[in-house]
């Protein structure tokens, strides 16, 4: 897995923000701020939608205009459209199909409870300059993130 000081590697995935399903890439990003990934197992699996909403009720990404949060896993766009319909999810949600993304970020999961390739829930801060800032994975799938650690690496920048 990554962890601080490594560069974040750049990726362009499909991904929607709930309406429009469209390209997104990490270096479209990072040069507006730094960029919060949270990698998740499924689409409306209940640990992955407390994490996404998670996100959004913590409001303090709503303070920092400046963060961008993209949230990753490896379901399809139309799926991820869905999900952010059904929940309201204000951020994009892209699709990593191959897991390439998942793998060269070391959070791509071989098999977990009869599913296989899914990406590993985990969190990185990216600063402006694509340097990990922060890295988090979960040991066991339902941990939720350490969100005042994310806050506190972001307040940092």
């Amino acid at each position: 897995m990554l962890t601080a000081g490594d560069a974040a590697p750049d990726f362009i995935l499909p991904g929607t923000d709930g309406e429009v399903v469209r390209e997104y890439m990490l270096a479209e990003h990072t040069r507006e701020g730094p960029v919060v990934l949270a990698f998740y197992l499924f689409d409306f699996h209940p640990a992955c939608t407390d994490e996404l909403c998670g996100i959004q009720n913590l409001g303090w990404f709503d303070v920092r205009e400046d963060v961008t949060v993209l949230g990753i896993s490896r379901d399809s766009a139309f799926s991820h459209r869905a999900f952010a319909r059904e929940y309201d999810i204000p951020f994009p949600l892209l699709t990593d199909s191959d897991g390439g993304v998942s793998e060269r970020y070391g959070v791509r999961i071989d098999e977990l409870a009869g599913h296989r390739d899914v990406s590993n829930r985990a969190v990185f801060v990216v600063d402006a300059d694509t340097r990990v800032r922060y890295a988090w994975a979960a040991e066991d799938p339902s941990t939720q993130p350490r969100w005042d650690e994310v806050r506190t690496a972001l307040d940092e920048l």
